[in-house]
């Protein structure tokens, strides 16, 4: 397992680390579209034990961050505002047709799975094609990703005190460890940055909204655990040996999102 583990992001990273540096904006909200498809199909396909939601208008809603870009940006805000009451209107009026076969659980967890996941995630694409953008999110990734990575080592090593039951092999040590060790990637990435691309973002500042950053992905995991938990999965798919499904692989970068987006405007 931990060979998988680690062989998936060896390989992984560096394709995510080329689509993402090459492709253009309308690219990168398709892509972006389709891992909230994918994550958004795990979610509800693990929900099936407990609920029936109305997956086709969470997979309507998918095509919203394929298409943020093209709709005129002056009304993005209006549309999304609009978007959210007419959900709530289509799926009481599931309720209603079906006399209540789809029952108020299954509507707020459809509506929650489109919150959580591709509210969250279109974050990413927004940042993204904001000024220096696509060198930005990559702390997304890095505060998500590096956390995962040194509290899995630090955990598996030093790790003796629990930190929560919802998932058992987390441990204080690798909370706090993964926090720490994203700095080992975020650090000289902004050294990158400032003297390789002539940026200047202050060091102290980028350190603390890293923390901050890690901190929700952590919080983000640990959600993403809770979910599993109540339907009783261990995870919500195979699609990447040794880390799970897609919604397993993100479920940090999705918590992330729109917190980093909010946070990087103060270094822009």
């Amino acid at each position: 397992m931990k060979a998988k583990r680690y062989i998936t992001g060896l390989v992984g990273f560096p394709i995510v680390v080329v689509v993402l540096s090459l492709s253009n904006k309308y690219v990168i909200d398709v892509l972006f579209a389709l891992v909230a498809a994918f994550s958004l199909y795990e979610y509800y396909h693990a929900l099936k034990l407990q609920a029936r939601p109305v997956q086709w208008l969470g997979y309507v809603a998918c095509a919203l961050i394929g298409l943020i870009h093209i709709l005129p940006v002056e009304y993005l805000i209006t549309i999304i505002g609009i978007a959210m009451p007419v959900s709530i209107l289509i799926l009481f009026f599931h309720c209603i047709c079906t006399n209540n076969k789809i029952n108020i659980i299954d509507i707020s967890l459809t509506l929650f799975g489109i919150c959580y996941i591709v509210l969250f995630l279109l974050f990413m694409p927004i940042i993204m094609s904001g000024e220096n953008g696509k060198w930005l999110v990559w702390y997304a990734f890095f505060a998500a990703w590096g956390t995962d990575t040194f509290a899995y080592i630090i955990g598996s090593k030093i790790g003796k005190h629990k930190f929560t039951e919802i998932s058992p092999k987390k441990s204080i040590e690798g909370c706090i460890g993964g926090t720490l060790g994203s700095l080992v990637f975020i650090i000289p990435y902004t050294v990158y940055l400032n003297v390789g691309r002539g940026m200047n973002i202050n060091y102290f500042a980028i350190i603390g909204i890293s923390i901050v950053l890690s901190i929700l992905g952590q919080i983000g995991d640990l959600s993403a655990s809770s979910i599993k938990r109540y339907v009783g999965v261990k995870d919500f798919g195979n699609l990447f040996p040794g880390h799970g499904g897609m919604l397993d692989r993100i479920d940090s970068v999705i918590f992330i999102a729109p917190f980093a987006y909010f946070l990087l405007l103060l270094i822009r």
